[in-house]
């Protein structure tokens, strides 16, 4: 049974446990990369969409230029944006997070000027009857019930990131897109197809993780939806 499983190697086959075996440390390595640049991009791409879409909510006059250069960055190629970085940040992992930043401000900054308009007015005035401050008003009552749109946008700006990731091999910090690019190179099919499905797990990993974050931190949601349930 060894001889045919590392017959595998030798064969060039797709599906080679042989492979998994003798090379777990590296799809180890290259899995952490992976899951350090994306957790990076969506955190710092998160911490400067929210003061840009509170600017946009704020100021009509800034809605118009930073949604506008959101989708603007969003259109750029992948190659092309992480080309144009390299004469900036050199060949090293901040060519890839900056890009994978750049690209998650588009999702992240409409979700949640989404998610803040469509809190009921009802509920900010209750709020400030109740003596809420603006700040108060943003972070207690704006923000929690906002809550369910800001995370549809993380969850997709993740899996995106997740995606977008692997066209980092082309500096080298790529986490499985580096295998991927290497058994392309190489012709190494078992090594493609690993990376590739790696690549695909950890992008459902983290949205079903994501998704039940979200269900904890807004339980009325689901009471929400079974009452309409018993109404029906």
């Amino acid at each position: 049974m060894a001889g045919e499983g590392g017959n595998c190697l030798i064969r060039n086959d797709w599906i080679c446990a042989e492979y998994v075996r003798t090379r777990g440390q590296e799809l180890t390595d290259a899995t952490l990369q992976h899951v350090g640049i994306t957790v990076a991009s969506v955190v710092i791409g998160l911490l400067i969409a929210f003061p840009l879409a509170l600017a946009a909510r704020r100021w009509r006059g800034v809605a118009g230029p930073v949604l506008g250069m959101t989708t603007v960055l969003y259109t750029i190629p992948s190659l092309a944006m992480f080309s144009l970085l390299v004469p900036v940040f050199g060949l090293s992992a901040a060519v890839v997070v900056t890009g994978l930043v750049l690209y998650s401000l588009t999702i992240l900054v409409r979700n949640i000027l989404a998610g803040l308009a469509a809190v009921p007015e009802e509920a900010r005035e209750a709020a400030r009857g109740m003596g809420y401050g603006p700040v108060r008003l943003l972070f207690a009552v704006e923000l929690p019930l906002a809550l369910p749109a800001v995370m549809a946008g993380v969850r997709i700006a993740t899996v995106s990131t997740v995606s977008l990731t692997t066209v980092g091999a082309l500096t080298g910090y790529g986490g499985l897109g580096n295998l991927i690019y290497e058994g392309l190179h190489s012709i190494f099919k078992a090594e493609v197809l690993t990376a590739s499905v790696l690549c695909v797990l950890l992008a459902a990993l983290a949205d079903a993780l994501l998704l039940c974050l979200q269900r904890l931190l807004t339980p009325w949601t689901r009471t929400g939806r079974k009452r309409k349930r018993a109404m029906a």
